[in-house]
């Protein structure tokens, strides 16, 4: 039986309401009708209870109490380059520790997910003199050292730092070069699958840098043309497939006075991973993790930055992987005796204390069979940590606050959803973000003696009010059974408004399902709920359920997939719609599935391995052989094809394209170099070899994302009425 958990309603009457959502509102001329607003770009001031912000080209300070702007401390309008006189669009800016200087990105260009350059100008707040941070051309990661004198940024894969009274820019590195070596930036496969970009760290004391230099040299090249010109035009870039060779990493210290420099001797296999590096409170001590090719070992190391020997001080192991994310709570207490560390060995992610030597004095959350999701702030003159836990629901997170001695627990948010939080620098307040499936996000200004609002600085008022005069059908939260008939699934599902049960519906099942992923959640959907609206007003029923392998849920749950991706998943999306089938309202012979990336490939999978289930499917930017995707994030869950050919293979929708039967849809962009085109290409082979018909469709030069000008109006419209034609 189908059991529901909580019907949420997003404003009174809106079922009521005659307006219907169009694609016209989500993605045309009109998009925007529902975006929320959010308080973004915030950096607490040390001194004196305030806060800046960035809106419109201007940088204001705030009064922490009044929330009422006391001072402009930077306006694209009025200030311009004292040299030239040019105006600054300003993209994002930093303020420097000494509150003294503003760090201001403008011209950025995006790279690659998290990757961009841009100029960069230093505002001084003293002198009001506005310059350029370096006249050599565009820059990356820009960042002031601790004392705010100097600025440290990554140039044509090298590294440089400038001091800011001087104006003298040294080179610390000479050996960069494109498709080769790397000096302070992470390669293609780190920024996507470790989530890092820059890869430099300043010291406490602003004496050394600390970064990782990537040799890319041996790691194959793929190539995309780039269409539009009479000759198409070719993009190589470093991408190691699973199985293929990475980068060489290897750790630098540098004195940025002298410019002497040290190796961080972190071993002496070449074939690892070491994605993080940090400074400890020491500023002669540098942390680095280190990960093993098959990411079943992670060792914390203890680097002398002036030696560069190091010390293993904890290691972290698993069976299946260690996931180097729910390490990313490591603090270093300014006590320089301890330090917390965040690790899943309990079978779900909690805190733990240690001391500099990697033993352990005590756990902090307990071991209870819930995600202590990520730490948000350490009070360390009260002894505090705030995180954020999943103890109430995996479907939610709220704040909590215990003591470093793991005492006096406190749970701080009540109402339903998901929530997260941004501290002062002493801890007296903190803005509080608040949404649910329900309501968009509200932003509230609390401190921390309290779990009441002092004053709430984003409604989101606006949108409600739109909202009202729409037709929206809420997201109900239901259980089911995965496919082995006894471990309970979380799903959502959205009704027409104007729902009949004696009617019979047709149902379009959204699915994504990757390791650690949750499509199920009580948060605002800002992305396809209004397409679903769309849907739901032409008579369909929506349905998502995350699947065993998805996340929040502890280990055993999320790693049940491991070196077999896609079989259990598949499994579980199969048996719901199955079941989904017995439901009096269901129309048993029109149910069909769609989703993007790791959700493509699924679909592929359930249109194949599921022909007898499903009508059709949507699949865009699908990966159909995991041989084809990168060596960190496909080898963390199945190993390498060297030791485990039949993982990538039994699995792979192109081994099973004989049994596709129903209406297919494929989509690409031809300029994704995330999950490469080259997918579709070898699924579309199989598919003409098995003399398979389907549709597909790619989108010149467009990544992953597949977005830009009417780029999403045109998929969503051929989504939709595919789906009218097929489902």
């Amino acid at each position: 039986m189908l059991r529901f958990l909580s019907l949420l309603i997003i404003l009174p009457g809106l079922v009521l309401a005659q307006k219907p959502v169009t694609l016209d509102d989500i993605w045309g001329r009109s998009q925007g009708v529902f975006n929320q607003r959010s308080v973004s770009g915030v950096n607490w001031m040390k001194t004196g209870g305030f806060y800046t912000t960035l809106d419109g080209g201007r940088i204001d300070r705030f009064s922490i109490t009044t929330g009422s702007a006391v001072e402009t401390l930077f306006d694209e309008r009025k200030n311009t380059v004292t040299s030239t006189g040019k105006a600054v669009h300003v993209d994002s800016y930093q303020l420097s520790a000494d509150e003294r200087k503003l760090l201001l990105t403008t011209n950025e260009e995006p790279i690659y997910r998290r990757s961009s350059k841009a100029d960069f100008y230093v505002y001084d707040l003293t002198t009001k003199q506005l310059k350029a941070l370096s006249q050599a051309g565009k820059q990356q990661y820009a960042t002031f050292s601790p004392d705010g004198k100097r600025v440290a940024f990554v140039r044509d894969n090298d590294l440089f730092v400038v001091d800011l009274q001087s104006g003298k820019e040294t080179r610390l590195t000479t050996d960069g070069k494109r498709n080769a070596i790397i000096n302070g930036g992470a390669d293609w496969v780190y920024e996507e699958e470790f989530s890092m970009a820059r890869a430099f760290e300043w010291s406490p004391d602003s004496r050394r840098l600390a970064w990782i230099r990537f040799d890319e040299s041996r790691v194959p090249e793929y190539n995309m043309q780039l269409w539009g010109e009479l000759y198409p035009t070719d993009y190589r870039f470093k991408y190691p497939k699973a199985g293929e060779a990475n980068s060489v990493v290897t750790v630098w210290i540098a004195d940025v006075t002298t410019t002497r420099k040290v190796q961080a001797q972190t071993g002496t296999n070449t074939d690892i991973y070491l994605p993080r590096i940090q400074w400890t409170k020491d500023p002669a001590l540098l942390s680095v993790r280190r990960l093993n090719r098959l990411q079943n070992q992670l060792d914390l190391l203890h680097v002398n930055a002036a030696s560069g020997a190091a010390t293993t001080v904890l290691t972290e192991s698993s069976p299946t992987y260690v996931d180097l994310e729910f390490t990313d709570d490591l603090t270093y207490l300014p006590d320089g005796k301890s330090f917390v560390w965040s690790s899943e060995r309990s079978g779900y992610k909690h805190l733990y204390l240690y001391s500099m030597a990697g033993k352990l004095i005590r756990p902090i959350t307990g071991d209870g069979a819930f995600e202590a999701f990520s730490i948000v702030g350490i009070d360390e003159k009260k002894q505090l940590v705030y995180y954020l836990s999943t103890e109430d629901s995996p479907l939610e997170r709220h704040l909590y606050r215990i003591g470093l001695d793991g005492q006096n627990k406190q749970r701080l948010t009540t109402q339903p959803g998901t929530h997260r939080a941004d501290f002062s620098p002493d801890f007296s307040y903190y803005l509080l973000y608040h949404a649910s499936a329900s309501a968009p996000t509200t932003v509230s200004l609390r401190n921390t003696q309290s779990t009441t609002d002092l004053r709430v600085l984003e409604s989101n008022g606006a949108l409600k009010t739109r909202l009202a005069g729409y037709r929206i059908s809420p997201k109900q939260f239901f259980r089911t059974k995965a496919a082995d008939g006894s471990t309970d699934l979380n799903g959502w599902m959205i009704r027409p408004a104007d729902f009949d049960s004696t009617k019979k519906y047709p149902v379009l099942m959204f699915v994504y399902g990757g390791p650690g992923s949750q499509t199920v959640k009580n948060d605002w959907d800002a992305r396809d709920f209004f397409w679903y609206q769309t849907l739901a007003q032409k008579g369909y029923v929506i349905v998502s359920v995350d699947g065993r392998g998805t996340g929040a849920r502890g280990a055993a749950f999320r790693t049940v997939t491991y070196a077999q991706l896609g079989k259990l998943e598949t499994e579980d999306q199969i048996a719901t719609a199955r079941y989904l089938k017995t439901l009096p309202y269901v129309d048993p012979a029109r149910v069909g599935i769609w989703g993007w990336s790791y959700g493509g490939y699924m679909t592929a999978l359930c249109m194949t391995l599921g022909a007898d289930v499903f009508k059709t499917g949507i699949a865009v930017a699908p990966v159909t052989n995991w041989r084809f995707y990168d060596s960190i994030y496909t080898e963390r869950y199945l190993k390498r094809p060297q030791e485990n050919a039949s993982g990538y293979d039994d699995n792979s929708p192109v081994t099973h394209a004989a049994k596709l039967r129903g209406p297919f849809l494929l989509v690409h962009g031809t300029g994704d170099d995330n999950v490469h085109f080259q997918n579709s290409v070898a699924f579309e082979n199989a598919l003409v070899a098995a003399n398979k018909q389907f549709q597909s469709f790619y989108y010149p030069n467009r990544n992953h994302g597949i977005y830009g000008g009417n780029t999403r109006l045109h998929l969503y419209t051929m989504m939709t009425d595919f789906l009218e034609k097929n489902l």
